[in-house]
């Protein structure tokens, strides 16, 4: 993902359930990424501690100092407990917590807070440590699997041949840390499902990572052309036909296949909204396949301009081989835009075919070209693609998903989740 973060749109919130002694429920959030982190996952855990928060639970994130330096704050209801900290080497954005001294304050946060139940987001240090701990205060953790090996390869520089062993050995590993928790969910059904391939033998419920429906609309039927001329001008993309990719420009996301595809569509423009790794080399790609005047590098995009940037195109499209959900899909769909997405992973959850939009078959942009040339050429065949997407989003409203995780807060406290 490519935008800063901040609380999704107020909704009317349920009355809290009560934890122990009567008072509010209370949950600790582990993450090894939380914003001003730039990646799905950290999003994702952001939405859910502050929307957890404004439903009226009392709510504690704990993870890595964005700074380096330990301090407690809070932001919009949620408590962040930041632990020391130094830069990580896998991305330039995310930063590795220093586990010396970890485990007693731990302990001392744990005894103190006495939470009803933990929700670990990663399986790395935080989340390890956590679980780890609350195990031994009797704390029930709850899961929930953002990862796939594939995401680190590149960032971790994995040679080629290596990358089959070093995959084997990450699932053994996320496996024997998931399998300590009381319930563990991941966003997708193909995403639960590539759990169970993997060996993990635990029940895996999908739960959505859900979509704030008032902040990612389309343009309005009736608004001029004018309008979106007027939003491509304030964020400098060129009046012109235009397909969105809106994420990190690394290398699982095969951007590259997105600057191939326009070298067969001529009249179309390609836009990336985010940065990564891979720019540079994209760029290069670009200028040697003579698009360059059409492909336009947006960088980071404030969390106030990302619902204009995707009213700014004509249809969205990615072709990452590595998304268990994918949150920018989603977005694009809230926001009216057709999809061509790569046929891979979890991606065939959010197109259906000829209805909002197409898949088209991974490392063959010929075909992803052609594919988008069928939406794109017609405006009617955008619009009621568009409306498609609108109503397939509908079916990830994010206060459904908070609302599914409070009742698995619950149920992991009886004792009657799927575990």
């Amino acid at each position: 993902m490519s935008t800063s973060f901040a609380p999704h749109s107020p909704t009317a919130p349920r009355a809290p359930e009560r934890g122990r002694g009567g008072r509010r429920v209370r949950v600790l959030i582990g993450t090894d990424t939380y914003p001003p982190d730039v990646n799905g996952a950290a999003y994702f855990t952001a939405r859910l501690a502050h929307g957890l928060a404004e439903r009226g639970a009392d709510v504690h994130m704990l993870g890595p100092s964005p700074t380096g330096r330990p301090y407690v704050s809070e932001q919009d209801g949620v408590v962040e407990h930041r632990l020391r900290s130094m830069p990580s080497l896998a991305h330039e954005s995310v930063r590795l917590a220093l586990p010396p001294g970890v485990r007693g304050h731990l302990n001392q946060l744990l005894g103190r807070l006495r939470p009803d139940t933990v929700h670990i987001q990663n399986h790395f240090l935080v989340g390890r440590m956590l679980a780890r701990a609350a195990r031994v205060h009797g704390v029930p953790v709850v899961a929930t699997n953002h990862f796939m090996p594939e995401n680190l390869f590149d960032p971790l520089r994995v040679p080629g041949p290596l990358r089959p062993y070093a995959a084997r050995l990450a699932w053994w590993d996320l496996g024997r840390v998931l399998a300590g928790a009381e319930h563990v969910t991941t966003p997708t059904p193909a995403a639960a499902g590539l759990l169970t391939d993997q060996g993990f033998a635990r029940p895996v419920e999908p739960v959505s990572c859900g979509i704030d429906l008032v902040r990612f609309q389309p343009l309005s039927a009736d608004a001029p052309a004018a309008d979106r001329r007027r939003l491509r001008e304030r964020l400098g993309v060129p009046d012109r036909r235009t397909m969105l990719f809106v994420g990190r420009l690394d290398e699982e996301k095969n951007a590259d296949e997105l600057v191939r595809a326009v070298t067969l569509l001529p009249d179309t423009q390609l836009v990336l909204a985010g940065h990564g790794a891979q720019r540079t080399r994209l760029e290069e790609l670009a200028r040697a396949e003579g698009v360059a005047d059409r492909v336009v590098f947006l960088g980071f995009v404030s969390h106030e301009d990302l619902p204009d940037v995707f009213r700014c195109a004509d249809v969205f499209t990615i072709a990452g081989t590595a998304e268990l959900q994918s949150i920018a899909t989603l977005e694009a769909m809230a926001s009216g835009l057709p999809v061509v997405a790569a046929d891979a992973m979890a991606l065939p959850h959010l197109v259906e075919e000829g209805r909002n939009g197409y898949l088209y078959r991974p490392g063959r942009p010929g075909e992803l070209a052609e594919r988008l040339r069928l939406v794109v050429e017609d405006e009617g065949t955008r619009r009621r693609m568009g409306a498609h997407s609108r109503l397939m989003a509908s079916r990830h409203r994010l206060e459904d998903s908070l609302e599914r995780f409070e009742r698995i807060y619950e149920e992991a406290v009886a004792g009657t989740g799927p575990r």
